[in-house]
């Protein structure tokens, strides 16, 4: 029996069933102490809040999600240059020790698409900054009025 197909077999099946199990269950367990409490509430006749089950979302701001496209753009930029890099340093070393053409492409390949997502990321950042200047005054005029 080969049991070099198991490391494979556990990262590429194993570990993406226990995420979704573990986020399955960390939910189900938030969702019964909710229960819980809203039950205990019911029995000792106290006011109930009808938003208690809704989930909580991450109300980011307008700059927060720019900001957040800003740092994608630049880690994914920074990885498609460093990808590239090493692609022609191992062009430069194929000839000396005799490399398969793989170890230039395969970089290069993923530093393009690393590139490409950056590129992309920032286009977005500095547009929607353009754009949506108007929505974040209002919105930071918002949050100070609370």
């Amino acid at each position: 029996m080969d049991f070099d197909i198991l490391i494979p077999l556990g990262i590429c099946v194993v570990l993406p069933v226990m995420i979704v199990w573990l986020v399955t269950r960390a939910r189900q367990n938030e969702t019964n102490k909710k229960t819980e409490i809203m039950l205990k509430a019911i029995e000792s006749g106290a006011t109930i809040d009808a938003n208690f089950f809704k989930e909580k979302q991450g109300a980011k701001t307008i700059k927060e999600r720019l900001l957040k496209r800003l740092t994608g753009g630049c880690i994914f930029t920074l990885m498609g240059v460093v990808f590239t890099v090493i692609g022609f340093v191992n062009k430069d070393m194929m000839a000396e020790i005799h490399m398969q053409p793989d170890s230039f492409t395969i970089p290069c390949i993923f530093g393009g698409i690393f590139f490409a997502i950056g590129i992309g990321l920032l286009i977005v950042f500095f547009v929607g900054k353009k754009m949506l200047v108007k929505e974040m005054e209002a919105e930071a005029k918002e949050i100070e009025q609370k």
